[in-house]
């Protein structure tokens, strides 16, 4: 059962957020920047309040995704990348990033906070970030 409401266009814009920026972490770490998605869109809390759909979480500005001013977001989406958005829609969640509404690729380590959030760990080049479950407890 989905967590979160979209339609066959939505799962294509998340498949392709999805590759766009982690596409060389594998097919984990694009579960894991999905499960980011899907829990801005949950979260409804800090910067993410009044994200409804894949569109509003994809296309947010400010605090939206770099992905989305490259050319490489506007691929279509493949096969592959549309089979782990819909496991990301429907609920399947990836450690670090089960929690998660924040990720970055850092020069160094990953800091042990980011903005006051709890970094949660790091998959390849990704350091996940997630809010206390106070300020955010949808994603919990």
């Amino acid at each position: 059962m989905a967590v979160i409401k979209t339609n066959s266009e939505g799962e294509k814009v998340l498949a392709r957020l999805m590759r766009a920026e982690a596409e060389e972490d594998g097919d984990l770490g694009m579960l894991m920047v999905g499960n980011v998605g899907v829990n801005r869109i949950l979260g409804n809390c800090l910067d993410f309040r009044n994200i409804r759909s894949v569109n509003d979480m994809v296309f947010q500005s400010p605090g939206g995704f770099e992905a989305t001013t490259k050319g490489y977001f506007y691929q279509r989406a493949r096969e592959r990348d549309i089979r782990l958005a819909r496991r990301v829609i429907g609920g399947e969640r990836t450690h670090p990033a089960s929690n998660a509404l924040w990720f970055f690729r850092p020069a160094g380590n990953c800091p042990a906070n980011w903005y006051n959030q709890q970094n949660t760990g790091r998959f390849k080049a990704h350091c996940f970030f997630r809010p206390t479950q106070g300020d955010c407890p949808a994603v919990y």
